[in-house]
């Protein structure tokens, strides 16, 4: 199928992926005075009296905020808010399709940063969570630690976190087949902007040792001089430790995982040759892998994943944020925090057991209706315990 012209055709046709409905009767004036005024009134006092009634007595609690300066969508880089509409009519879809989660697209015309902040933060109050997206780094990263300062609800950058998460469930699958332990391996991410250092952020958080983060100028070090964005400089004090220099290519020697969320086309058959026997090669950068399945294969990796729906072992964000949300918002959450994303990470990991786990299969596919219902039990019964709940 040619999926561009495809596209064009459907895109025409539906005139957009998402509608509402009514969900009340509106036959009769009793049906009118219930749902509207005069009987409206007693609701709204309520809520007035204790603000947590909002969401028992409206749709709050249900609904999701997916919110996007149209910066940075998909690989198409600052096409504008209003062309970046269809993305997010995709992701509130999804939302809705695997998670019963209702949630409109909101897509700003502004690239300021508080403008940005003060916006979303002063519609909070509509909605039970905020999924931001495609937004470009690093003012994502200024963008999400300032939402979660000010907001009383759980906001989520998906780009970092639902990539960090469903990373890290492929990735202790992937250990597992081949005898290695996180603590241990040595862990290349190429790509430090918002994805990858949210990667590396949360395998840290998850035991590993020895993270190298690779960019444009190279090997991230702490001290070096090329690196002007404050995010890599604050990543670069937890990694690499060992002091390594060079480029891409020298920081896959002798390593154990290989993490991409860069361009495509950039890891030769002799980079993944460099590094250690069952290597793992997660290259996720979308359409086109940093290398290839079947090239990655043929270098002699024991493990490859990507981010294309048509290779096995798709590493696919669908797997987290539709549970996530759908637990946090069932446990009326008022933040999410790292016990979440770890509660979602196995749970997602945790679906392929022992006697199915093969290297073809190291991850559930985003269409496994086990998925979104596992993932919202574990993240309900985090922050339930966590105690981060209205």
């Amino acid at each position: 199928m040619d999926y561009e012209k495809e596209a064009i055709k459907k895109h025409l046709e539906w005139k957009g992926k998402i509608g509402t409905q009514v969900l009340v009767p509106l036959e009769t004036v009793q049906d009118l005075s219930l749902a509207y005024t005069p009987g409206v009134s007693a609701p709204c006092l309520e809520i007035q009296k204790d603000i947590r009634k909002s969401f028992d007595y409206t749709r709050r609690g249900n609904t999701v905020a997916v919110i996007t300066d149209g910066t940075a969508v998909l690989g198409l880089g600052d096409i504008g808010p209003e062309a970046g509409m269809p993305v997010m009519e995709g992701k509130c879809a999804i939302f809705k399709k695997f998670a019963d989660v209702d949630a409109f697209p909101l897509c700003l015309k502004t690239k300021e940063v508080d403008e940005i902040v003060n916006i979303v933060h002063a519609i909070s109050g509509s909605f039970g969570g905020i999924n931001l997206e495609d937004i470009s780094a690093p003012r994502c990263l200024e963008i999400l630690e300032k939402l979660q300062n000010v907001c009383n609800i759980p906001v989520f950058h998906d780009d970092q976190w639902g990539t960090a998460i469903v990373t890290g469930s492929a990735l202790i699958n992937a250990l597992k087949i081949v005898n290695k332990k996180i603590e241990s391996v040595e862990i290349v991410i190429n790509g430090a902007g918002a994805a990858g250092i949210a990667i590396g952020r949360f395998l840290l958080d998850l035991g590993a040792k020895h993270i190298t983060m690779v960019d444009r100028f190279g090997i991230l070090a702490n001290g070096l001089p090329e690196m002007t964005n404050p995010a890599h400089i604050e990543i670069a004090k937890v990694t690499n430790l060992s002091g390594k220099t060079g480029n891409l290519a020298d920081a896959m020697k002798g390593s154990d995982v290989f993490i991409g969320v860069s361009v495509g086309n950039i890891v030769s058959k002799e980079m993944v040759k460099s590094m250690r026997e069952k290597a793992i090669v997660l290259a996720l950068a979308n359409p086109d892998p940093e290398i290839s399945r079947k090239d990655a294969l043929a270098a002699g990796a024991a493990v490859v994943g990507t981010g294309r729906s048509d290779d096995l072992n798709q590493v696919n964000n669908a797997l987290i944020f539709p549970g996530i949300f759908r637990g946090a918002l069932d446990a009326r959450a008022r933040s999410f925090n790292s016990e979440m994303y770890h509660a979602a990470c196995y749970a997602v990991a945790n679906l392929i057991n022992s006697t199915e786990l093969n290297p073809d299969y190291i991850i559930p596919s985003p269409f496994d209706k086990r998925v979104a219902s596992a993932v919202a039990k574990a993240t309900y019964e985090a922050a339930k315990k966590s105690g981060n709940c209205w």
